[in-house]
């Protein structure tokens, strides 16, 4: 599976690129007036290979689970419990995304691919159901869970090539389910106490930048957490090495099984032509892996937002990406992306709705 995504992955469409660079010209407004929309926008229609690109909606956020043997070292005061606990806050709708969501029309879809502490019997889903009506932000469960928590990376490898291949794929499956039931734009959301420091190790991996770098306060750490988490990091890279021309092994040493699959996500996404509204650290860690598989899935990220931890702005500068909106947020589970959504889904609409100069009888300049 995730080689026959990989090869599905093209560059953008020039021709489509041109033809809505083109008609930005002829709407009625002052040429490049809308800034970044207009890019946004372009490059959308060269993702989908048509002008006007379609409305990027519904929206379905996807939100991986899972946890961390690198908690037993101390990177966070968060009990490791409260993964699975937040995964029932989610399924029960009184979480930040849920509210952000429901703001927004999005669906919501929570998978463990690989929480240590059992959860208790919820509804496990297979085929997406159809999204956008009434019932779009209920939220619903799948259970995938790979293996319970990775290994502690500062000992040995975080997870087993096998395992890391096993959650790229279920990011691929559920990105596949999710756009078959009608979803027009994926968002990336997730959930795992001690997620930020694999992210950290992927950030530092990929773009070469010192682990203080790419090594932020999470949760909101004190000073000797702060420390050692950094200090987890560097250690973890020195043990490993990873090789970041083989994103794979990167993943199986220090990455995580939420980073994994959201890595396998924008992955399948990219390969059908749609495109995915990255969030915080967590997502932009795990699209650095996306574009080492495929150099041109980078053409289906669009970053929402930028996060307050340092690693996201080192791995946004090596993705070539500009953040829609800085407001400070850290929170992850999908919710800055989702603020974000309204401005791409704008981006789009203009070139559906505006009138040209001519169709208006506005004189032009």
């Amino acid at each position: 599976m995730l080689e026959s995504t990989i090869a599905a992955i093209r560059p953008l469409d020039e021709p489509a690129m041109v033809a809505a660079g083109e008609l930005h010209g002829r709407l009625t407004k002052p040429a490049g007036s809308l800034g970044a929309l207009e890019e946004l926008s372009v490059r959308l229609a060269g993702l989908a290979a048509a002008c006007p690109p379609p409305l990027p909606e519904p929206a379905a956020v996807a939100i991986f689970a899972g946890d961390h043997g690198v908690h037993a070292q101390g990177v966070t005061p968060w009990p490791q419990e409260v993964t699975a606990q937040m995964i029932a806050n989610f399924l029960a709708g009184g979480a930040v995304v849920n509210a952000f969501a429901r703001q927004a029309g999005a669906s919501v879809t929570v998978i463990d691919v690989g929480v240590a502490t059992p959860l208790p019997p919820a509804p496990s889903a297979g085929a997406a159901p159809p999204l956008g009506g009434a019932n779009s932000a209920a939220p619903r469960f799948v259970a995938a869970n790979v293996r319970p928590g990775t290994r502690d990376l500062t000992v040995t490898a975080a997870l087993t090539r096998d395992e890391a291949r096993a959650a790229v794929e279920t990011g691929i499956r559920i990105a596949r389910e999710l756009i078959d039931a009608g979803a027009g734009i994926l968002i990336t959301g997730d959930m795992g106490i001690g997620n930020t420091t694999p992210a950290a190790a992927l950030v530092a991996a990929f773009t070469g930048v010192d682990p203080a770098e790419a090594t932020g306060r999470g949760t909101g750490v004190d000073d000797p957490t702060y420390a050692r988490k950094i200090d987890v990091v560097r250690a973890a890279l020195a043990r490993h090495a990873p090789d970041p021309a083989d994103p794979l092994g990167v993943l199986a040493a220090v990455g995580g099984l939420e980073h994994a699959a959201l890595a396998g996500l924008i992955l399948g996404a990219a390969a059908r032509r749609v495109p995915v509204l990255l969030d915080g650290v967590i997502a932009v860690s795990a699209a650095l892996v996306a574009a080492a598989f495929a150099p041109d899935a980078v053409g289906a990220m669009v970053a929402g937002h930028r996060s307050a931890e340092p690693g996201a702005t080192a791995a946004l500068r090596h993705l070539g990406l500009d953040p829609l909106i800085d407001l400070g947020l850290r929170l992850g589970e999908g919710t800055g992306a989702l603020l974000a959504l309204p401005v791409v889904t704008g981006a789009v609409r203009v070139l559906h709705e505006v009138a040209t100069f001519d169709s208006a009888g506005v004189a032009e300049k």
